[in-house]
């Protein structure tokens, strides 16, 4: 276990990187921080010359792998590290200098136990890309597929695990000090980021999330996943086909090249929506360099690290609640808040409703340009105090996620309306689930379901209740009162005279 003092060593040296790029400005000032927090930061403070614009996503970045991914986690978090705070904080870019190649033949040929050129015909030494945690080469096959080679760093897994452990310390204490530090729930917070790194690191995870996420997109022909080289893939290393196509953030190129800008941010988001709401599964790290434009004008994506998942009933809820802002029945989303239990039964639902009403109704029939889901989320936050409203962890990567869509959406076409290409999608989602059909197709499962379980329902009553056997049942006894007196070897005493007045009575009765 690591002691206190090594957790309070860590946090200074991490909170003097971020006071010397102004990113503990927002803490102090903050009247709803704890006096402590308040303190710790002062002090990583003192004698740093602090820039009077703060920088935040340079500080996570110098901090290193661990911190990037922090921070792009808490970029999804304005209510918890601020609007401006959030915002620059999008523009971590989870890269670092390449590792030697020399280094990465070792890491591939000791992850598989044999030569390089046994599993390679060629492979670039030069990296196409060196994020946070792998860094990711070109290769020809010996079958000559063209594919592309993930490789995770050497010692990754032990510089992530020592960061953890001390971001879990911190916020325990945090979360211990009461007040609205612990309604963020900062400890959770926490634990889903180490769940979420703790996939990142076994690429193997990621490959199924590749190969799982394809199948669900069958119905949206219009999204594709390359195909996963499992007989080249393990833990430490992942191959998958290669993908030539245009990154979605080259505008300009995708122009030139004949592209339908319009008609790949609709396939953007009808594949965002049938990924969160119709499976469940999303890609979670839907950024413009994870997404490129194929020839045919499908669109590719690539780093399968981060995914989330939602589960039907809260897929219900989020597809009500999406359908209630796009058509302004606020009244239906406050409603669905409190059937969730998002918000405590103690508030008046028609009092939250006009709270929504006054973050969405800005924001109705407006395109892209002038209108922001980041802006629409970041006042649903500003209105969780005033409703006694927690932190949400499992919808965290979703409102990223959204985030991250409706940028690349907006670098596409900035005149799309985000809401009336999702009502489509949505309302037919809705109806399918939640119509009269849905609901007798559900009840009809269900019963079908229930009596294919009596058969085994029965089996377990006859192993509770045996047919008896041979011998006649025995007859009722009455009840009888057992009375204890005092303990240990009275007991026995008792038992003894008890038997031997039984005796003597029989004896005299005969």
């Amino acid at each position: 276990m690591t002691a206190p003092v090594t957790h309070l060593w860590r946090l200074l040296k991490w909170g003097r990187i971020l006071a010397r790029h102004g990113a503990l400005t927002g803490i102090e000032r903050d009247p709803n921080t704890p006096k402590p927090i308040r303190r710790l930061a002062r002090i990583a403070r003192f004698g740093a010359r602090v820039p009077a614009i703060p920088r935040y996503a340079d500080a996570f970045q110098a901090i290193g792998p661990a911190a990037i991914k922090l921070g792009q986690t808490l970029a999804t978090r304005p209510d918890l590290v601020g609007e401006a705070a959030a915002h620059d904080l999008l523009r971590l870019q989870d890269a670092l200098p390449p590792v030697p190649f020399a280094i990465i033949r070792q890491r591939i040929e000791s992850s598989f136990g044999r030569p390089l050129e046994t599993l390679f015909a060629t492979i670039d030494e030069v990296p196409i890309g060196a994020a946070s945690i792998a860094q990711v080469h070109a290769a020809v096959t010996a079958q000559g597929a063209r594919v592309a080679v993930k490789v995770l760093r050497p010692g990754i897994e032990v510089e992530f695990a020592r960061a953890i452990d001390t971001y879990q310390w911190a916020a325990a204490q945090v979360e211990g000090m009461g007040g609205e530090a612990a309604r963020l729930r900062p400890r959770l917070i926490i634990e889903h980021f180490k769940r979420w790194t703790a996939r990142e690191l076994d690429l193997r995870r990621e490959a199924a999330s590749a190969s799982e996420l394809a199948d669900g997109m069958t119905a949206e022909p219009d999204f594709y996943v390359p195909a996963i080289d499992w007989q080249r893939t393990t833990g430490k290393v992942l191959t998958l086909e290669w993908i030539d196509g245009i990154k979605l953030s080259d505008r300009n190129a995708l122009i030139a090249a004949g592209h339908d800008t319009t008609a790949l941010a609709d396939k953007l988001i009808r594949a965002f929506l049938r990924q969160a709401i119709a499976e469940g599964f999303f890609h979670a790290d839907m950024h413009q360099g994870n997404l490129f434009a194929l020839a045919d004008g499908r669109i590719a994506a690539i780093d399968f690290g981060i995914m989330g998942r939602i589960d039907r009933r809260a897929r219900v809820w989020l597809a009500e609640i999406l359908y209630g802002l796009i058509t302004g029945n606020y009244k239906r989303v406050a409603e669905i808040h409190f059937e969730a239990g998002y918000v405590p039964a103690h508030h008046n639902v028609a009092e939250f409703a006009t709270a929504l009403r006054a973050v969405g109704e800005p924001m109705r029939g407006l395109p892209v340009k002038d209108m922001s889901v980041g802006a629409m989320l970041d006042g649903l936050f500003n209105i969780t105090r005033d409703f006694d409203m927690q932190t949400q962890p499992h919808l965290l990567l979703l409102q990223k996620t959204m985030v991250m869509v409706e940028g690349v959406a907006r670098g596409l076409d900035p005149d799309i309306n985000l809401w009336e290409t999702s009502a489509p999608f949505v309302r037919e989602w809705i109806r399918t689930e939640l119509g009269p059909e849905a609901a007798v197709a559900d009840r009809i499962i269900t019963d079908l379901q229930t009596l294919a379980r009596l058969p085994q329902l029965i089996r377990n009553i006859e192993l509770r209740y045996p047919t008896p056997g041979g011998a006649p049942p025995s007859p009722p006894l009455k009840e009888i009162e057992v009375v204890r007196v005092g303990g240990g070897w009275r007991y026995g005493a008792i038992a003894i005279l008890a038997a031997a007045a039984g005796v003597a009575g029989t004896l005299l009765l005969t």
